[in-house]
């Protein structure tokens, strides 16, 4: 695969991002080109390892030491070819997925891990620039129409495969723009909003039929898709916030994230937002430290906070592979963001405990306490602060599917989780209703959406032709 000593003679090189006093005055991408003949050495990189861990590591089983032999070979068109086989949107993927195939590489053992993400998005985006990605309808129809809910990773995914099977495909979005999370979730300095809108053009193109400001649920009975439709996908994502049910948080300036960076995202694309939640000036906590959490922290960065504190209940992880979270299993480890190289302060183990406001019910204080280890987080006694605060951002993740609306509607049975309950053919409790993506599985990663996605669409295919 690739040179045989590659992975002896090249060490890893990453992409160097842009500096910090230009970046946090845009919302473009933080990271500079990456020359094609700097990918092609690390390419070079990937080992003849035998057992190819990355594949198991990676949940769209994507063929990797294959197109990285052929990006090694300078096979580029190739490259995409088999890319495009396991994996519909590397663009997306090569940009905010965490690289769970860099964790699983085997040179990761005890070398740096072959720079997979990076050789991901490098092809991709030299097919986009050759013209080799073009719309790919299908040569027949089957007659047979589905409805999918929900524009995110995993109903576009969906919408793409069975669209390409020869399906009428309908995909219905509450929102006014498509791309659910993709659009109005991500930050534009992670994803800008040209790459989805591209790939958008090519669905359209074979044939997929777009619907925004379709409710399903609301505006859009769920009762009118099972008249109307074959089968129904719903894709509608884990959007139910975790909440903080301590004192004060009805406070005026107490937030989920969700309801904060949409707003910037649509400012972004030029959308007039009345009333838009800003960080301006303020003194802002952001409680949780995922992904959602650091995006919150780069978009206060970009406007202008007069500080930033994220706080996070877990203690802080190892600099290095924890013993408990051995090769090739994700590793629990410190992760620092582009958003935490751009400023604030991080503090692990700490409980907030309530809010306090000033007269006019704004709040101004946040009151917490340093907690021990999970999974009890036991309070520490004496160890409790007070930190002014004019703006919270909670980012604690999602409990699952909004449950009001199109669930009761449709009268799905539900796991212990409080998930869409599905056979293993991705169907739910109702006879040609399937779910898949974070609907199904809980809060996950964009990569595990689009996995589920072409699942779900196999097996929808499945369940449309099929003799009856």
């Amino acid at each position: 695969m690739g040179k045989v000593t590659g992975f002896k003679e090249y060490t890893r090189e990453t992409p160097t991002r842009r500096s910090v006093d230009e970046r946090v005055n845009d919302y473009r991408e933080v990271y500079l080109p990456f020359p094609d003949d700097k990918v092609r050495t690390q390419a070079a990189r990937c080992m003849d390892c035998g057992i190819p861990f990355c594949h198991t590591g990676c949940p769209v089983n994507n063929i990797i030491p294959d197109w990285n032999d052929l990006v090694y070979r300078d096979h580029w068109q190739e490259a995409i070819r088999v890319l495009h086989s396991t994996n519909n949107f590397p663009e997306f993927t090569g940009r905010i997925c965490p690289a769970p195939c860099e964790a699983a590489c085997v040179l990761a053992i005890n070398e740096p891990a072959v720079t997979i993400k990076i050789i991901e998005k490098t092809i991709v985006e030299r097919a986009w620039k050759e013209g080799w990605i073009k719309p790919e309808p299908p040569e027949t129809r089957t007659g047979k129409r589905v409805a999918v809910v929900g524009s995110g990773p995993a109903g576009l995914a969906a919408a793409q495969q069975l669209n390409r099977a020869g399906h009428l495909v309908t995909l219905f979005e509450k929102a006014d723009r498509i791309g659910g999370l993709l659009r109005y979730g991500i930050p534009d300095f992670k994803l800008e909003k040209r790459i989805l809108d591209r790939r958008l053009e090519q669905m359209a193109a074979e044939g997929v039929v777009f619907k925004t400001n379709a409710h399903v649920g609301g505006n859009v009975p769920a009762a009118d898709l099972r008249k109307e439709f074959d089968a129904i996908l719903l894709a509608g994502g884990a959007e139910s916030p975790r909440d903080l049910k301590v004192p004060g948080r009805e406070l005026r300036g107490i937030h989920f994230a969700m309801e904060f960076l949409p707003q910037q995202n649509r400012s972004v694309a030029g959308d007039n937002v009345p009333q838009q939640i800003l960080a301006t000036d303020k003194r802002v906590v952001i409680i949780g430290g995922g992904d959602t959490g650091a995006d919150c922290l780069g978009t206060c960065h970009r406007q202008k906070a007069k500080s930033v504190l994220q706080f996070e209940i877990m203690p802080m992880p190892p600099a290095e592979r924890a013993p408990s979270t051995p090769w090739p299993l994700w590793p629990l480890q410190l992760r620092t963001e582009s958003a935490h190289e751009e400023g604030g302060v991080r503090d692990w183990a700490v409980n907030t405990t309530s809010f306090t406001g000033d007269a006019h019910g704004n709040v101004k204080q946040l009151h917490a306490i340093r907690v021990g280890p999970p999974p009890k987080f036991e309070p520490i006694p004496g160890t409790e602060s007070t930190i002014d605060a004019d703006l919270v951002l909670l980012a604690l993740g999602f409990t699952g599917p909004v449950k009001q609306g199109m669930l009761e509607q449709l009268s799905l049975e539900l796991d212990a989780r409080g998930n869409i309950a599905t056979k293993g053919n991705y169907m739910s409790s109702v006879p040609g209703v399937f779910a898949a993506g974070d609907m199904r599985r809980g809060q996950s990663l964009v990569v595990w959406a689009i996995a589920e996605g072409r699942s779900a669409a196999k097996a929808i295919d499945e369940y449309l032709t099929r003799p009856r």
